[in-house]
This record gives structure tokens, sequence and C-alpha cells, in this order.
């Protein structure tokens, strides 16, 4: 896929920054990504992240760490935390903020070391892709945990997205699919992304998910609008 992310992160970093990433999904939105927000202090980040970043302990891997913000945090913290993701416009960022251990790969290619906590904040669930891929996802990071391992993560119930019914209910289209499943194509300066799969998962389905691959789900907290925060531990 082309580096948007990557060239706009670059862009930002060097005092460069005339435009945000705008994404086009499959639910008929278009939407932007504020680069600032990428480059946030801790005290602008939202609480279920501020609250996740308290969790997290031992070794640390930031999965789809972006330009190193909550690595950065836990790096100063003293926490022995590597940043991981597949954009090498991220890569070079993260060295230039001061990260201090990079890891280039994406997270299925990558099984060398196995590590205390798992970070797949901003709904870093969603590299998943589709709800069926998620067993598969989560055994793999599996294989990268400590047997007294943790895996924190945020996502979003997007059911608020589709109209109510007179029942208060929502009215979900049957596609045949799950409707946390959402297509996204980024654009930046006038590149495109080639469209991709993100996933957004409710915590119940979460959790369901979670003990048939082997994990305790736990919720830690709400968010203000259908997010939550989840620790995923080893089943005994």
């Amino acid at each position: 896929m082309e580096d948007i992310i990557g060239n706009a992160l670059l862009d930002y970093q060097a005092g460069k920054h005339t435009e945000d990433i705008t994404t086009y999904s499959s639910l008929d939105e278009v939407d932007s990504i504020l680069l600032p927000y990428l480059f946030r202090s801790f005290d602008e980040m939202p609480r279920l992240e501020q609250k996740a970043l308290e969790l997290a302990k031992g070794n640390v891997l930031d999965i789809g760490c972006g330009a190193g913000s909550h690595t950065l945090y836990l790096q100063n913290k003293g926490l022995n935390v590597s940043a991981l993701d597949s954009s090498k416009g991220a890569m070079k960022v993260c060295e230039k903020r001061g990260v201090k251990k990079m890891i280039h790969s994406k997270i299925l290619d990558f099984e060398y070391f196995k590590f205390d906590t798992l970070l797949l904040l901003m709904n870093g669930i969603g590299l998943a892709g589709k709800i069926i891929d998620l067993g598969y996802f989560l055994k793999h990071l599996k294989t990268l945990l400590n047997p007294n391992g943790q895996i924190l993560l945020d996502s979003s119930d997007i059911i608020y997205m589709f109209d109510k019914d007179e029942d208060g209910g929502f009215w979900v289209p049957d596609t045949g699919s799950y409707y946390g499943e959402v297509t996204f194509t980024m654009e930046y300066k006038g590149q495109k992304s080639s469209p991709f799969e993100w996933l957004y998962i409710d915590f119940n389905t979460l959790k369901k998910v979670c003990k048939s691959n082997g994990f305790n789900c736990e919720l830690v907290s709400k968010g203000k609008h259908y997010d939550y925060l989840a620790k995923l531990s080893l089943s005994v």
C-alpha cells in the first residue's frame, strides 16, 4: 500500500503541514485524520488512551505506533518499549522524535520476541480487517505474549452510525457481514491509497471471540461515545 500516512507524518515533522489526510469509507462517510492529533502529548490524549498507558507494564510493544506518541510517553517513564509500524515514513518520524527501539514490520509478519504488554490503541484491533480473521489475528498476538502478559486495546461499537427504528433499536442492513467491518481509502496531497479493510468491534462480540481463542477479556472502562478500553489476558 502507498505510504500515505508516512508521507503525511514526515511533512508534519518537517513543518510542512498544509493539509490533513482525507478518509473515504464504505459507510459513505468522508472524514479527516488531523495530523497534529497524531503528535499529541499525554495530556491531549483521550482518557481511554491515558488509562491504557497507565496500565502498561514490563516490555511493551506499541503496535501501529504512527508518530510514536504513545511510545515516547512510556519511554520517558522508563519502560522498555518498542514501536512497530509497517510505514517507513512513520519509522523515520519516530527516529526523529527520539524513539529508541523501532520495528519496521506488519504485525502479522513479526514473530521474534515476546512482550508483557501489547498496545493496540486508536482502534488498533482494526488491523484484523474482518471479524472472520480476528481469531487468527488474536492467535498470532498470543505468540508474542509472555505467560502473564496483557493486550490493551480500545475500539468502538459503530452501531450509532445506523438509523434508529421506532422501538429505539438500530436498523442495520443485512449485508451478510458484521456491521463493524469498514472499507477505507485514504487521500493525501492528491495521492490515494488502495482500499483496505478495518474492523470496529463491540465489546460483547470481542469477548466472545476472545473466549474461543484462549483469552480472558475484561472491560476496563467506557468512553463517552460507544468506545471502550479492554484488557486481554491468556486463559489459564
